[in-house]
């Protein structure tokens, strides 16, 4: 009988064991894809002291059983050897048909993950307190806000869950709250008080240059329409015979693409909204003072498109965002007392708030504001403070 393998110490090696001249133990196996590998440690054990001078990692036999066990699990050594980055690109080729601004957003990851050690990380490696740690880090030394670790989490955690499903790690380590662990430092986009609305309409309807844009941002304010929405309004689009304006899809506008049309944000948003009297009267004069350009321009089939810059080009949200940010500039450098911030969302906001405490149904708020699920109209557009509540409860307290 051949005598056993033993270390310097007179221990004696499993098979697949052997210590090197150097003192360091390695360990031989075959994994699943029939590749002899190799592991490494200066510990053969977890009771064995580390060398001095070397750095500190599990012991060879502690390496062993966890090869054991992911070969009886059918779960990938080493994570298949991928790389965050590897993981996340794998996961982006996986979805098709997403929408340009979704992929633009893959792209962003990636170039991040490019840059970032965490990218060559390798996926078996990475913890729940590592990628908490890193959010962190995100947020505190590279200053990421919390919206775009929302977007960049957005990514990771199904990536993640693509590996697990994959059988190459056992546990999603994304798979937490955000909220518990980076500080939500996104600004609340807070509704205007009905004043301030009147202030601001009569200040852009009065002045010489920005009094052009008045019947759309009136229109903003009294239908709560998203600014994409606005833009891809073509005059097809409004109905004065049904008194309704027809929301079916969005205008966008990408750098690398040009204009394109999409669908609306959710099923829900696409509808038909009613028109008042005064937003009917707005959308008469803006279609009768459009000057389109001599060849009136088509984007993915449609015509029509109701405002266009000193261009000729279509107006889109970017435009809107810019007039909004000259009118406040003008309005605050004008009057001691200072307008908020307002933006074609905070119109929206403006608008959901307004039909909120005027005591519209929800459901029907919910229909004309085009969200999937009633919780975004009650908690995220509806904005109510001390005096609304105290309002409320003299309009209902019984006498």
């Amino acid at each position: 009988m051949s005598e056993k393998r033993r270390d310097h110490r007179g221990r004696i090696l499993h098979n697949g064991e052997i210590q090197l001249s150097d003192g360091r133990y390695r360990f031989k196996y075959v994994d699943e894809m029939g590749k002899e590998r190799y592991v490494y440690s200066w510990r053969l054990d977890h009771n064995d002291a580390t060398p001095k001078g070397k750095r500190r990692t599990l012991s060879l036999r502690e390496m062993e059983k966890k090869i054991q066990a992911d070969h009886f699990e059918q779960i990938a050594t080493n994570g298949g050897n991928m790389t965050v980055l590897e993981l996340v690109e794998k996961y982006t080729s996986t979805k098709t048909g997403v929408r340009p601004t979704t992929v633009a957003g893959y792209g962003t990851v990636i170039n991040l993950l490019k840059k970032d050690p965490f990218g060559k990380r390798r996926i078996d490696t990475v913890r729940i307190s590592d990628a908490k740690c890193w959010l962190i880090h995100l947020q505190q030394v590279e200053k990421k806000s919390y919206s775009s670790i929302h977007s960049i989490r957005g990514v990771l955690r199904p990536a993640f869950q693509l590996a697990v499903d994959d059988d190459l790690i056992r546990k999603n380590p994304f798979q937490f709250q955000l909220m518990e662990v980076v500080v939500n430092d996104s600004v609340t986009r807070e509704a205007i008080s009905r004043a301030e609305e009147r202030k601001f309409l009569r200040f852009v309807k009065e002045d010489s240059h920005f009094c052009r844009y008045y019947e759309g941002i009136y229109i903003l304010f009294k239908t709560g329409l998203r600014i994409s929405e606005f833009c891809g309004l073509t005059i097809s689009d409004i109905d004065f015979k049904e008194h309704t304006i027809n929301i079916d899809h969005q205008l966008q506008k990408k750098s690398k693409i040009g204009y394109y049309i999409q669908e609306t944000k959710t099923t829900s948003g696409t509808r038909k909204i009613p028109m008042t009297a005064d937003v009917e009267e707005c959308f008469r004069k803006i279609i009768e003072k459009r000057n389109p350009p001599k060849a009136e321009p088509m984007v993915d089939g449609k015509s029509g498109f109701l405002y266009f810059d000193k261009n000729e080009s279509i107006c889109y949200s970017l435009h809107w965002e810019h007039y909004f940010q000259h009118i406040i500039q003008k309005y605050n450098n004008t009057y001691k007392v200072q307008m908020p911030a307002i933006t074609p969302h905070v119109c929206r906001h403006t608008y959901c708030s307004n039909m909120a405490k005027s005591g519209m149904n929800p459901k029907a708020l919910q229909y004309l504001m085009g969200h999937s699920e009633i919780s975004v109209t009650l908690n995220t557009y509806t904005h109510v403070n001390l005096e609304d509540a105290r309002a409320e409860v003299a309009r209902i307290q019984v006498v």
